[in-house]
């Protein structure tokens, strides 16, 4: 009824524990883009998992090609970091699809070293949905799923817990945010939403969400668990607002590029 579907490369510190919160469905595929750690031995060790290897290019493809390797009408789309909680597996053990619906969306429990925060900025994801009705479309550092008809939400979340090492943090980062960057740069601001027009200001965005999240969604109270998260999310803007600096000084005073 359900195939859950995962995309990897060298997750070994995640993929355990997603994987052992799948054993309701009769196969789960996975994408793998080349790992080098022990990823491979890891998912080989789970007799319900197919894998199959593709080269990556991109996220968009690499989502569409796995859609293609399920087998049936419902796919859960998972990143190697998403646990479900228990209630949600007895909830798609016994799967029934609404007709009305074609995709779900779940919200996110953030976790910083297994232990979920109060709040995070990490949005609601459709995760569960009719291959025949959804495709993935291109969205700056990430991808979008397109849904062709009426979603709902689950009412049970899903833990993001990633534990790989800080320093493979910080180097996807970069390339997260290269990305990001183009998109701000050439999108009208008028197709932009509230979020992304103030993160295109340049100056405003690393501090709004330092505030916003220490204080607006208290995590300040989370301890160093929330000061971690926090500091995370500023890099990123601060990140994020440097690129789109360096872009505008390359282009001179009157906004044209410099030769």
């Amino acid at each position: 009824m359900i195939t859950p579907l995962i995309l990897t490369y060298n997750e070994q510190e995640n993929i355990e524990r997603t994987l052992r919160r799948l054993d309701w469905a009769e196969v789960v595929v996975v994408i793998d883009s080349g790992s080098t750690d022990s990823t491979l031995e890891i998912l080989r060790r789970f007799p319900k998992v197919r894998i199959v290897h593709r080269p990556f290019d991109n996220h968009t493809d690499q989502w569409n090609f796995g859609v293609a390797q399920c087998q049936t009408a419902w796919v859960l789309s998972l990143d190697a970091d998403y646990c479900l909680v228990p209630e949600l597996e007895a909830v798609l053990r016994c799967w029934t699809p609404d007709p009305a619906i074609v995709a779900w969306y779940a919200r996110f429990r953030y976790c910083i070293g297994g232990v979920p925060l109060r709040a995070s900025l990490y949005p609601a994801r459709a995760v569960l949905f009719r291959k025949d009705r959804c495709t993935y479309l291109d969205d700056g550092h990430t991808q979008l799923l397109k849904v062709n008809g009426p979603t709902g939400f689950l009412q049970q979340p899903i833990l993001h817990d990633d534990r790989k090492p800080l320093r493979r943090w910080l180097q996807e980062q970069i390339r997260y945010v290269e990305r990001e960057s183009v998109k701000l740069q050439h999108t009208p601001p008028g197709e932009l939403g509230f979020n992304d027009r103030v993160r295109s200001q340049i100056l405003p965005g690393p501090f709004l969400v330092l505030g916003y999240l220490l204080l607006g969604r208290g995590l300040i109270l989370d301890g160093w668990r929330g000061w971690f998260y926090c500091l995370q999310r500023t890099y990123v803007e601060l990140l994020l607002s440097l690129h789109l600096l360096e872009s505008r000084l390359s282009r001179g005073p009157h906004g044209r590029a410099r030769v």
